[in-house]
């Protein structure tokens, strides 16, 4: 085994932990947050029996990166450590993986799945666990997986359960939950330890196509006007051409043929404005200044820009690549955001190959969304800048992290005295704020902690249930006979809500055979992953007229069962009381049965029961 030794400053934070205490250990990006919680690990496996560890991240990339880099190199040739995440087979038999190992790695989605399957070999007790290592434990609210979890021990607590596991936290900052007064700062810090929409839901709702798909395209210039605040004008102009490129070989009746010969009437004069330099973002020219000051031909920098979107990632780099002077300074970028299955999503092995070359000297520049704020194993920066971002404290603090080089740098890139200005003078505020929260509670004596945190935890588990109880309540509104689903583009009814079932707790599909004469199919869906029980298809569009409304995509469950697993978003619902829309399932008004393989093929295949 690896021995390594902490700095005075780790081993001060992690005594308690040492000692069985449930501990936050707060330390700044790159304080060595991770490599204080392998010793805590190791310190409790070697004095606690049958000890079994587990280690929550909140990111899949996470996994792995904590694996290589720390708990298997330090613990690995002594104790078992295995890394569990969705894209790996271990998931299937966790129930199995956590009996046989002594430490394991995961995602909380996969803990929180174990805990409340009913089979055995991928069901798990927290009584199970000795010590839960939480990651980035700011996390920690509403309705985020980590908050699932700890409602699960806070609610075995409270029912006098044991045994329950030792917690510790791992954070840069636990924020202040949006609070900017110290007590309810000191209460947050305590919880942590343990109108364009609405102009196209009216359309929907008064079944007037024309309003609805006129919001959609106000929705296109409004994000376009957002892209020229922060970008070049050619960025938002592209935006608008690319989105009225589809829209033009979609249109089914006159509001598109109008809406589209609208942006078709104004297209010309409208790229001759984004071509002219007179009208060229200001903001732009003082990013290249702030670039320019740390980076130079001869100068050896290493600089992350954040930006908001995975769009303006790519606007942004292409700006790079095309800026004269920013070449001639010697500047490499690369685009970083989160790991996906999207167009504009990178792969993990594609992050790290980006991180690696980063780590090598053959980039010197990532242009990032939040992903590189917290977790990624990134070297140390001495230009840290912030383009066009609207964060809380939290983000802040992390992001400012990464400037820890020598002379390093931290820049915000906004205009003087606006909206991101101001956020980033309360940020700094918040920041103070959670300081004087935490040294709040470390004064506090054991018994006002225990009794502090007694009530807070009561109190979590008793708007836990009354909130579950209102979720059930607005399931059950209406019968789901009685709830028709219309395509979102063309209002033509396609289904009803009976038809729909809940594969697996993840997948709602339409076991109606009718279904299928009101869909075409389209391209293959290719998943980077394999799964389980079931495989991706194609996917499955609108048939009516010239709608080809995207609906979501067919699976194959269990090599048999064709079956179309639908996105509520791209429907209508229309109910007893008039139309409504939502984005997620979990927010429909009436409630869906559980898919039965068995029923679904005694309907469909009845000679296989002869």
């Amino acid at each position: 085994m690896a021995e390594f030794q902490l700095f005075a400053y780790q081993e001060e934070v992690v005594e308690r932990a040492v000692k069985g205490e449930n501990i936050i250990i707060w330390l700044p990006t790159g304080g060595g947050k991770t490599r204080a919680a392998v010793y805590v690990a190791k310190k409790h496996l070697e004095t606690t029996k049958n000890a079994k560890v587990v280690v929550l991240v909140n990111k899949v990339h996470l996994v792995d990166q904590h694996y290589s880099k720390e708990f298997q190199p330090h613990l690995g040739n002594k104790y078992s450590v295995m890394p569990v995440s969705g894209e790996s087979e271990e998931k299937d038999f966790f129930g199995i993986v956590m009996q046989e190992k002594d430490v394991v790695i995961c995602t909380a989605q996969i803990l929180y799945n174990a805990l409340i399957h009913a089979e055995e070999a991928k069901h798990v007790e927290l009584s199970d666990i000795t010590l839960l290592i939480i990651d980035e434990c700011h996390h920690t609210q509403k309705e985020s997986v980590y908050n699932k979890v700890m409602r699960c021990y806070v609610e075995k607590k409270l029912k006098g359960e044991r045994p329950l596991p030792q917690i510790l936290g791992l954070t840069a900052s636990p924020g202040t939950g949006g609070e900017k007064i110290l007590d309810k700062a000191v209460e947050h810090v305590l919880q942590v330890g343990f109108s364009r929409a609405i102009f196209r839901q009216s359309g929907v709702r008064e079944s007037n196509r024309m309003l609805a798909q006129c919001a959609i395209h106000l929705r296109q210039y409004n994000d376009a006007l957002l892209i020229n605040d922060t970008l070049r004008m050619m960025d938002a102009y592209r935006s608008l051409e690319d989105f009225y490129t589809t829209k033009s070989s979609a249109a089914i009746d006159g509001t598109d043929f109008f809406l589209v010969g609208l942006f078709e009437e104004n297209q010309v004069e409208l790229r001759k404005l984004a071509m002219d330099a007179r009208f060229e973002n200001p903001k732009m020219a003082k990013l290249e200044s702030t670039l320019l000051k740390q980076f130079g031909p001869d100068v050896q920098s290493r600089g992350i820009l954040f930006s908001k979107t995975r769009k303006s990632t790519h606007c942004l780099n292409d700006w790079v690549l095309k800026n004269r002077a920013l070449q001639e300074a010697g500047i490499k970028a690369a685009i970083l955001t989160g790991a996906g299955s999207g167009i504009t999503y990178m792969t993990q092995n594609e992050q790290a190959d980006t991180i690696r070359n980063f780590r090598k000297g053959s980039l010197n520049l990532l242009i990032s969304t939040s992903v590189a704020e917290e977790g990624l194993d990134i070297p140390e920066c001495n230009l840290v800048v912030r383009y066009g971002l609207l964060t809380n404290e939290i983000a802040q603090q992390q992001a400012s992290g990464r400037a820890r080089a020598r002379d390093s740098q931290y820049s915000v890139v906004a205009q003087e005295g606006g909206k991101e200005v101001r956020r980033e003078r309360i940020n700094e505020y918040l920041e103070e704020l959670t300081g004087k929260a935490i040294d709040v509670v470390q004064k506090m004596g054991p018994q006002e902690f225990r009794t502090k945190i007694g009530e807070l935890q009561t109190e979590a588990a008793l708007r836990s249930k009354f909130a579950e109880r209102c979720k059930t309540e607005k399931r059950s509104r209406y019968s789901a006979s009685r709830v028709q689903l219309l395509c979102r583009n063309c209002f033509a009814p396609v289904a009803s809500g009976n038809d729909m079932k809940l594969v697996d707790n993840a997948h709602y599909v339409n076991v109606n055979s009718e279904f299928k004469n009101h869909y075409k199919l389209g391209a293959q869906v290719v998943l980077k992953r394999n799964f389980e029980d079931w495989e991706p298809g194609h996917r499955i569009i609108c048939n009516n007229g010239n709608c080809n409304m995207d609906w979501g995509y067919e699976i194959k469950y269990k090599k048999s069962a064709l079956l179309p697993n639908i996105a509520i978003k791209n429907f209508a619902l229309e109910t007893p009381d008039g139309r409504m829309t939502v984005k997620q399932w979990k927010d429909i008004p009436f409630t869906v049965d559980d898919f039965s393989f068995t029923e679904y093929c005694e309907e469909n295949f009845p000679d296989l029961f002869d």
